[in-house]
């Protein structure tokens, strides 16, 4: 008996961005097979012109009224704040003291911090994300927790301490040398091993001093290849209290600029309100933006101008953001990202939107050569969205008349009971059959 795999269903995967490659971006086929080999894509292609190439003996999964998509990338996340979802009343800096900072305290047991990554990671394999960038406590037991569950389960996650050392409660700070000190030794615990990579992890300007931030630069430089993962730009006040707080820098952007942390694995949640020149220094270094339509809408952040960073190349990819964001699953964060460019009098296409999800995320976080597709060498995270998940979204998706209108429906009423399974690296991770 092979070792081999094949899946059989519709196939839908992005070879580019749609918003320049227009309908060659992505590749469809109505009856296509993925075949994996050793946990990657050997071959994803027409049904008929994949099978006279299997191995002998190769299991086939036949999935009837089942759409194959690349695992959804999910480029922004706070594991620390699954309790806290759906938290109400308050907007970003109010919501931080009020919710966010008393939850994070409890991540120094390490118990609790087991815990609640089991949790997380639960949720985001029911809801079809298969790599996340992730947000930590400042507590170092928070990111071992968190990426001991990851290694488990086998999953291509980045994650990383919170560095804090002002403008928070005394109970939940760490200070700048220890926490550089602490962060160093979990990048040399954890970065690159199996599947999981590091991020250096600033909350936000605010609550981090000058020397704390040089020290994250240092972090940077010290040990290429690691991410860079903080907040930019998500609010009005927050923009206000940045400038009064560092009143040498051009702007919100030029603080992160100044300390050494803009690098192509850069990754900056929300970006809402931005000028021209960050703008084009996140495009000339490569950096990227993480949107994060749900929580922008529920903390009344504004609107992100999707189409004005599209247009100065900057990297663009999708995010939650639980706890502000309301929901793990990607099909209800497209939605909102679709609602708030209807708020702006713009449009976003099903297709564009599924790219930021996949293969978007993965050019985001540099990893494009990995997952985000189903081209031969890709790992083998995938995912099965039921056509007929509810009796509603049957009997709509039966009336769709081209895949845009499929496509479109499933990302306005798609939610997690679409996740049919989540295969990582080839193996089912979630199943709703089970």
């Amino acid at each position: 008996m092979s070792s081999d795999k094949a899946i059989r269903g519709q196939l839908l995967y992005f070879v580019d961005d749609p918003a320049t490659a227009g309908e060659a971006a992505w590749v469809y086929h109505a009856d296509g097979i993925i075949w994996i080999e050793s946990g990657r894509i050997r071959l994803a292609d027409d049904a008929q012109q994949v099978l006279p190439h299997l191995p002998r003996g190769t299991e086939i999964d036949v999935l009837e009224h089942h759409l194959l998509v690349p695992g959804f990338i999910d480029t922004h996340i706070h594991y620390p704040q699954t309790e806290m979802v759906a938290a109400y009343g308050e907007r970003l800096l109010e919501w931080l003291e009020t919710y966010t900072f008393p939850v994070e305290s409890k991540f120094s047991d390490p118990d609790y911090a087991a815990e609640i990554a089991t949790i997380f990671l639960d949720e985001l394999l029911r809801n079809g994300t298969t790599t996340a960038l992730v947000f930590g406590t400042v507590h170092p037991e928070s990111v071992d927790a968190f990426f001991s569950e990851a290694q488990r389960r086998k999953l291509r996650m980045i994650a990383g301490k919170v560095m804090m050392d002002r403008n928070a409660p005394e109970y939940i700070c760490d200070e700048a040398e220890q926490s550089y000190r602490d962060s160093k030794a979990l990048i040399q615990r954890w970065h690159g091993i199996d599947r999981l990579q590091y991020a250096v992890t600033p909350r936000f300007a605010p609550t981090s001093s000058d020397r704390q931030l040089a020290l994250a630069g240092r972090l940077l430089r010290e040990h290429p290849g690691l991410y860079l993962h903080t907040h930019l730009a998500e609010n009005p006040e927050e923009c206000a209290w940045v400038a009064e707080l560092f009143p040498h820098s051009k702007h919100y952007l030029d603080v992160y600029d100044r300390a050494g942390l803009l690098t192509r694995r850069s990754v900056f949640a929300h970006g809402i309100h931005l000028c021209d020149d960050s703008c084009k220094r996140l495009s000339d270094t490569g950096a990227a933006i993480a949107h994060c339509p749900t929580s922008n809408l529920f903390l009344g952040s504004g609107l992100f101008e999707l189409d004005r960073l599209t247009e100065r190349g900057v990297n663009i990819g999708m995010g939650t953001d639980v706890g502000g964001g309301t929901s793990f699953s990607m099909l209800q964060t497209l939605a909102d990202a679709y609602k708030i460019q209807q708020l702006r009098g713009r449009k976003l296409d099903p297709f564009r939107a599924l790219y930021l999800a996949t293969l978007g995320g993965a050019r985001a976080l540099d990893l494009e050569d990995k997952i985000g597709s189903f081209r031969s060498g890709c790992e083998a995270d995938l995912v099965a969205l039921d056509l007929h998940a509810t009796p509603f979204l049957k009997f709509r998706t039966a009336r769709c008349r081209s895949l845009f209108e499929m496509l479109f429906v499933l990302n306005t009423l798609g939610d997690d009971r679409a996740i049919a399974r989540t295969w990582i690296l080839g193996e089912v991770a979630h199943s709703r059959e089970v």
